[in-house]
């Protein structure tokens, strides 16, 4: 038998699965419940984990994976990113069915891969566009896109690895605490939640081991939003 909050918390962690492929981070999880702290998150999932609802993964940051929910639940299909036998490809639950090409393969198109982009430190902005790299059709929508590979472990908590390829929709402005590519002062870009603040911009990390920058709104322009991400194992 569950609690409230446990049963809560389970619908929510398996529906923040099928939606995006990835876990909720602690903060997420928090607010969805309407927690005044994470050290209930912490309760409720080991809660859930000895009753065999809920495995932790192993070697991952904040990697849930949901066993089974209770009778009275339903569960949606899991929508299963497309992989082959050298990527993952997590999708960001955009509520749009795969293309798939004659062979029942998934259609891909070819984004240029402009290098590395900090999660931690920022590094000089990017310019090479003679890469690119093979993105399912059906993470991709209206716009121009392009892929970038992650340098820096500062946004681990959003499930945003080293050595990830972030898929970017090109824009110019964003929503207040969207992921977004960030060019600073020009000459520095990087990959971090933007937050608003009165006629302030800062830049957040998705770590603990990492600060919020704070900046002028004349010093931060948006480059781009994060659509998904691709993962090698």
């Amino acid at each position: 038998m569950l609690t409230r909050k446990q049963y809560e918390l389970l619908v929510y962690i398996d529906a923040h699965l099928n939606e995006t492929g990835i876990s909720p981070s602690f903060d997420e999880m928090k607010d969805a419940l309407g927690l005044r702290s994470k050290s209930g998150i912490h309760r409720l999932i080991t809660g859930l984990e000895e009753r065999g609802f809920v495995r932790r993964l192993p070697h991952r940051a904040r990697a849930l994976e949901v066993l089974r929910l209770p009778d009275n639940a339903e569960r949606r299909p899991r929508q299963h990113a497309a992989t082959d036998a050298a990527s993952n490809v997590v999708q960001g639950g955009f509520g749009r069915r795969p293309q798939r090409t004659d062979s029942g393969r998934e259609a891909v198109a070819e984004v240029p891969l402009l290098g590395r982009i900090a999660a931690g430190t920022p590094i000089e902005a990017l310019r090479d566009e003679s890469n690119t790299v093979d993105v399912p059709t059906g993470l991709l929508g209206a716009g121009e896109h392009y892929a970038l590979e992650v340098e820096g472990d500062s946004m681990i908590d959003a499930g945003i690895h080293d050595g990830d390829t972030v898929v970017i929709r090109r824009a110019d402005t964003a929503e207040n605490g969207s992921i977004v590519v960030a060019l600073v002062d020009e000459n520095e870009v990087t990959l971090k939640r933007l937050r608003r603040k009165g006629h302030s911009i800062a830049l957040e990390p998705a770590s603990k081991a990492y600060e919020t920058r704070i900046f002028g709104p004349d010093r931060v322009k948006v480059q781009g939003c994060l659509v998904g991400l691709m993962r090698r194992y």
